[in-house]
């Protein structure tokens, strides 16, 4: 009922896992930097999901879970109403579970992404010392297609965090927010079942 856009989600955790967030100014060479890291890293351990599936879920892990601004994406995810509706304990329940559904999603999909390139466009200025909220955009090359990527960062702190991504115009928070808001209906606005039935999956899409 809820996979729609599937392939388009596979891109996002590709490309999510190229970011491990760290103190840059510069939020552009942030995004590219770890980008070419996590290319390294597919192209050096392609055969390592084969033969050791637990050591190459922890190289994934240790990129994916520093990235994102958890929190925050978690509560876009759930929506004003029901982020309301939750207790404390569920928001901070939904946060772990939202961020290991997609953990555990990207481990299974990574490796068909070994030979893909990624191109960053960086302005001749950066005037991102100055803003709180910014967009980067990449291009995805997988051989077959080019794909437009832009990601939504906020600065937190001294950090930047990735909070959305649109994938070839595809929003995939709102893609995200969409799932959680029709799965809720379907549990009669059971916040607690809807968590225990909650999968991210951003469907078919046709990336190839």
């Amino acid at each position: 009922m809820f996979h729609t856009d599937k392939n388009y989600f596979f891109v996002f955790l590709f490309l999510l896992s190229s970011f491990n967030i760290i103190s840059e100014e510069n939020p552009y060479l942030f995004i590219d930097n770890n980008a070419q890291k996590m290319v390294i890293v597919l192209k050096s351990e392609s055969n390592l999901f084969e033969t050791d599936r637990e050591q190459y879920e922890q190289k994934i892990k240790e990129i994916f879970e520093p990235m994102i601004d958890f929190r925050r994406v978690a509560a876009s995810v759930m929506g004003k109403k029901y982020y309301l509706l939750a207790s404390k304990e569920q928001r901070l329940e939904f946060v772990n579970i939202f961020k290991d559904s997609l953990l555990d999603t990207y481990a299974e999909t990574l490796a068909q992404w070994g030979d893909s390139t990624i191109t960053t466009q960086i302005p001749e200025k950066d005037n991102s010392f100055s803003q709180d909220n910014i967009e980067v955009k990449q291009i995805l090359n997988t051989g077959n297609s080019k794909y437009p990527i832009s990601y939504k960062l906020r600065k937190s702190g001294n950090e930047w965090k990735i909070v959305n991504i649109i994938i070839n115009g595809v929003n995939l928070g709102l893609t995200f927010r969409n799932q959680f808001q029709a799965l809720a209906i379907v549990h009669n606005e059971d916040i607690e079942a809807t968590l225990i039935n909650w999968v991210s999956d951003a469907g078919d899409a046709g990336i190839s």
